[in-house]
Order: C-alpha cells, then structure tokens, then sequence
C-alpha cells in the first residue's frame, strides 16, 4: 500500500513536469505566431492549452484523493500541498500563452508587433521558454541552488518589460493606441508568465528545505552567468 502511495505521489510530480513543458512549449509557439501573424499557429496554442486545464484538474483530484485516503504529514503532506500551488502556476501560465495567441489572431492578417519591437518581443519570449524549461528542470531535480538562480534570471524579463514600456512612452512612437495596448499587454504577459516559472521554482525550496526561498540565496552568485 505505501509502495502505491509513494508511486502516486511521483506521478503527481511527473504531471507537474509534463504542465511545466507543455506550458514553455506554449508560449514559444505563440511567440512565433505573434510575430509571424501565423493564424494556424495561434489556433493551435489555444487549443493545446485544453490538456494543461485536463492535467490540471486530474492533478488535483489525484492530490486531494491523497490527502483524504492516506493523509500525509510532514514532509509527504508538504509535497501534496506544494504541488497543488505549483500546478495553479502552470495552469495561469498556459492562460498567458493563450493571451498571447488570442492576440494573434485578433490581429490576423497583420502582425500585432512593429517590426521595430520584434527583436524584444521575440527575446521575451525565448527568454520566458528558458524560464519555464529550468523551472521543470528544478522540479525533477529539487536543484536548490538552481531554484534560486531563477529569480535572478528574471530580472532580465524585468529589464525588457520596462525597455519596452519606454519604447512606448518614447514621442517617437508612431504607430498608434491600439497597437500601444497590444504591446502593452504583451510585456504584461510575458513578465507574469516569468513571475511563475520562479513562483515554481520557490515552491520547490519550500518543498525541499522547508524554508522560504526570499529568505535564502543562491550559492556561486559571484560569478555571472
């Protein structure tokens, strides 16, 4: 029985790994089909984002049938707790590349982006795919240190988001409100996206350390990467 328990307690994790990689997947995709005007694509990122609310939801029942058929403790009952709050991460940021794609197809035939944004929002964009991808390499790995190096990883999302918004309110702009809202929003979705890739990460040293990750750093933060 505690084979079993264990077993469903791994599996929970796995799921957590397969939403982290569908959901990178996700906004590298709709990355391209933002700047690409790309409709196919975009229909497709919005479509997939269905099995992330399906593994979602089937996460969650698996965890709350733990907590009420075995009801863990300790360590065990920080897991279940833990991943419960991680897969809401990953869910919110499969709605965000969803945004992003919903956005470009509002905008089909023409690209939401002005060429001369493209370079930043395609940096945003990849940047936000690593993010995720380290995000589910922290949860297979309970890497720590690797856990906390995300939040430094993301000051450079910080960095374009508020680039960006001073291309914006540059007098140079000539390329009206509407497309200012777009690209607004678009910064907005790519920095919320970031904020919970390490929002995953810091579970992670919760669940691991028992400890909140605001309240440690990250080893070998001398050297920049």
């Amino acid at each position: 029985m505690r084979d079993a328990y264990h077993e469903e307690l791994d599996s929970i994790g796995d799921g957590l790994v397969d939403m982290a990689r569908l959901v990178g997947s996700a906004i590298g995709r709709a990355t391209t089909a933002i700047l690409d005007a790309d409709l196919k694509l975009a229909e497709s990122v919005i479509a997939a984002d269905e099995k992330v609310d399906t593994l979602q939801r089937d996460l969650e029942g698996r965890a709350i049938t733990l907590l009420a058929r075995q009801q863990p403790v300790a360590t065990d009952l920080r897991i279940v707790v833990t991943s419960l709050r991680m897969s809401a991460d990953l869910e919110r940021s499969g709605d965000l590349a969803q945004h992003v794609a919903k956005l470009a197809r509002l905008r089909f035939p023409e690209s939401a982006v002005p060429h001369d944004l493209h370079a930043t929002i395609l940096e945003m964009g990849q940047l936000a795919q690593r993010l995720m991808a380290k995000a589910a390499e922290v949860i297979i790995t309970k890497d720590v240190d690797l856990a906390l190096q995300l939040e430094q990883d993301d000051d450079a999302m910080d960095l374009l988001h508020r680039a960006l918004f001073q291309h914006l309110m540059d007098d140079r702009w000539q390329h009206g409100i509407e497309t200012a809202v777009d690209v607004t929003l678009l910064g907005r979705y790519y920095e919320r996206f970031a904020d919970h890739a390490v929002s995953v990460a810091k579970r992670v040293v919760y669940l691991v350390t028992g400890e909140h990750a605001d309240e440690m750093s990250p080893q070998g933060d001398v050297q920049g990467a």
